[in-house]
């Protein structure tokens, strides 16, 4: 079978334990509470994901995963009492906290089906409410620098197995929101990868991605994205139903192309808060109208020989607030695609799947990242690699949980090397 070796440009981390900065999260061996557990939907018994999970009067927190599943570590020095819970459609919870290690804790979450005044609605001009939404995004954004530390994982799956899993803590250097994308920096300080070592499983293509969406996919940072306010005309704006996010009512606007032009758009929806207008939250795909322009959009590489297919490119964007306004909270990619090579009857599915969650964030005393440790797209990390084998690879940084299918590909994958 022809090798392949699937590479984006600072994709599938094959992540540099990098000297420099600490992360503001890492606490030099001080020690911690972890508490774990699962949140559902209290009427259904659904799990639910990408549910906060966050230290009050904080910027500590993480996300839940696929499984619904979540594990926070915090320091003991904050003498933690409670845990915040917040999801979009559901009521806030608080949870409380005994100050020792809880484990297979069950939080459940209701449903917040409260509905916007309906005249409210039905009167919104969903194009205006987009560029007011835009003209306030000063006041509602940072209007200072800021230090983020995240959780980076990347996975690929060929047909349903995974063939390469990587993770890294990540500093992001964020210039005021007032200021365009150009001066932020991505630092991977620490990280690990694991590959299948069947040489069938790799697949020579280089994607757009990586690390650096941290930087590009902040819809709200970087409007070259989406908020143009030149762009707005090539897309179509309506409304949706309203939703509560963090207990506060948001309009939803759908958006889709109405043009066509020689690359390909988006569609998706935005989320505004009624009352600030403060995007809180951004869910869009790339149109696949034109798969030859989808696939100039994500595709940088690829051999002579090898057909590349895209199926679904999809992101998700959030924000979060904290003393009235929104940082960057969380982003995730998704890129399924199909390749074969020329003369060959069948194809082979791929998924790449990223996440980002801010675990921690400082305002206050920020030093940028040197401009030698940045990491930028013609960066190769392949050189060193932590290893999947320490347990304590992580100590007391903040991560998304592995789901059940991630810990058992893991297994999977490091028996193989033995």
């Amino acid at each position: 079978m022809k090798t392949v070796y699937v590479k984006a440009i600072g994709l599938f981390v094959a992540l540099l334990v990098l000297g420099g900065a600490m992360p503001i999260a890492a606490r030099d061996g001080l020690g911690y509470i972890v508490i774990n557990g699962m949140v559902k939907d209290r009427l259904t018994k659904k799990k639910l994901e990408n549910v906060n999970i966050s230290v009050p009067g904080t910027n500590i927190g993480t996300i839940t995963n696929a499984d619904g599943e979540f594990t926070i570590k915090v320091t003991d020095s904050l003498h933690v009492a409670t845990l915040d819970i917040t999801h979009i459609g559901y009521f806030n919870q608080r949870f409380a906290v005994n100050g020792k290690d809880m484990k297979g804790v069950t939080i459940f979450l209701s449903p917040n089906s409260i509905v916007l005044n309906e005249i409210l609605i039905q009167g919104a001009q969903p194009l205006k409410l987009v560029i007011d939404a835009i003209h306030k995004i000063a006041d509602n954004n940072s209007p200072n620098t800021n230090m983020l530390t995240g959780f980076y994982r990347e996975t690929v799956k060929k047909r349903r197995s995974y063939i390469s899993i990587s993770e890294a803590v990540i500093n992001i250097y964020k210039t005021p929101y007032t200021e365009n994308v150009d001066g932020d920096r991505i630092q991977v300080y620490k990280g690990r990868q694991l590959l299948s070592p069947k040489s069938g499983d790799t697949l020579a293509v280089k994607l757009m991605g990586g690390p650096n969406l941290s930087v590009y996919l902040d819809v709200v940072k970087n409007p070259d994205l989406l908020l143009d306010l030149e762009t707005l005309s090539y897309y179509q704006f309506t409304m949706d139903k309203p939703v509560m996010i963090n207990e506060r009512p948001h309009y939803v606007v759908n958006f889709a192309p109405r043009v066509t032009l020689p690359y390909a758009l988006f569609y998706g929806k935005l989320y505004i808060d009624q009352k600030t207008l403060a995007f809180s939250r951004a869910e869009f795909n790339l149109s696949m109208d034109d798969r030859n322009k989808a696939t100039q959009a994500i595709l940088k590489k690829k051999p002579y020989k090898l057909r590349f297919k895209p199926e679904e490119v999809s992101y998700l964007v959030t924000y979060k607030q904290h003393n009235d306004r929104s940082y960057l909270n969380y982003i995730r990619t998704e890129f399924d695609f199909r390749c074969d090579w020329k003369r060959k009857l069948f194809s082979t599915n791929y998924a790449i799947v990223s996440e980002m969650v801010v675990t921690n964030r400082e305002e206050h005393n920020v030093i940028n990242i040197p401009r030698k440790l940045t990491f930028n797209d013609k960066n190769s990390l392949s050189d060193k690699v932590g290893s999947f084998y320490d347990e304590n690879f992580w100590e007391d940084y903040n991560i998304i949980a592995p789901t059940e299918s991630l810990d058992a590909a893991v297994n999977k994958l490091m028996k193989h090397q033995r």
